[in-house]
């Protein structure tokens, strides 16, 4: 007989029992899909994550799969097209907040090298695991999340309260907050310390692989 999973979320709806399984709290690096849950967020804002989700591929066809370098060349024409697609979250604020911080993202790309480096370093570049064990304890913010608030603020974001900026985190596995009893809370436990553990290992052995160039090098001159 199949073992029946523990989730922290008590649902059935299978949008939000898909991602739950499959994409909350996973650690993500990627810019892109960075930028994609930045822009969701934003949008979530006095709506349901379930209206999200449903909108979520509508969304990502309209806005150019979320790529920021696309959607920071958005024109007042293509303002128009998002305000007049049925099929995506009409709001003037939020559509004219993506498109900004499209383009506040390719300055911290300039700034840090990748938006990954610049959102990452909120909590030095690894997850925080708050070994929550009753959702009653979950924060909405925490310090973290105010200080990326204010930060993004600073450089011009829209849409990055603290509250806002925590629910980002923990999308993006900043923060790992599946209860304890949650399958996935040791999952991405296991899968966080094993990328850890590799890139140290990469680290480790840089500078002995360059050594061991350079002597190769020096040996054929």
């Amino acid at each position: 007989m199949r073992k029946k999973l523990i989730r922290c979320w008590d649902t059935d709806n299978p949008l939000y029992v898909k991602y739950h399984d499959e994409e909350w709290g996973v650690p993500v690096h990627d810019d892109r899909t960075l930028f994609e849950f930045l822009v969701l967020e934003g949008f979530q804002a006095g709506l349901t994550w379930e209206l999200i989700l449903r909108r979520r591929e509508a969304l990502r066809k309209a806005f150019d799969n979320f790529d920021p370098r696309k959607v920071a060349k958005y024109t007042d024409k293509d303002m128009k097209r998002l305000i007049g697609d049925p099929d995506v979250i009409r709001n003037r604020a939020k559509i004219a907040a993506a498109v900004n911080n499209a383009r506040q993202l390719a300055q911290v790309q300039n700034e840090f090298g990748s938006f990954d480096a610049f959102v990452w370093k909120f909590v030095h570049g690894k997850p925080v695991n708050h070994r929550l064990k009753d959702s009653s304890s979950m924060p909405s913010e925490s310090d973290e999340s105010r200080e990326m608030s204010r930060e993004l603020k600073k450089r011009g974001f829209k849409f990055v309260g603290p509250t806002m900026c925590y629910a980002f985190m923990q999308a993006v596995g900043m923060v790992n907050d599946h209860l304890v009893h949650c399958f996935r809370y040791g999952q991405i436990r296991r899968m966080t310390s094993e990328r850890i553990k590799n890139a140290k290992a990469k680290s480790d052995h840089g500078p002995q692989v360059s050594e061991l160039n350079k002597s190769r090098r020096t040996a054929c001159a």
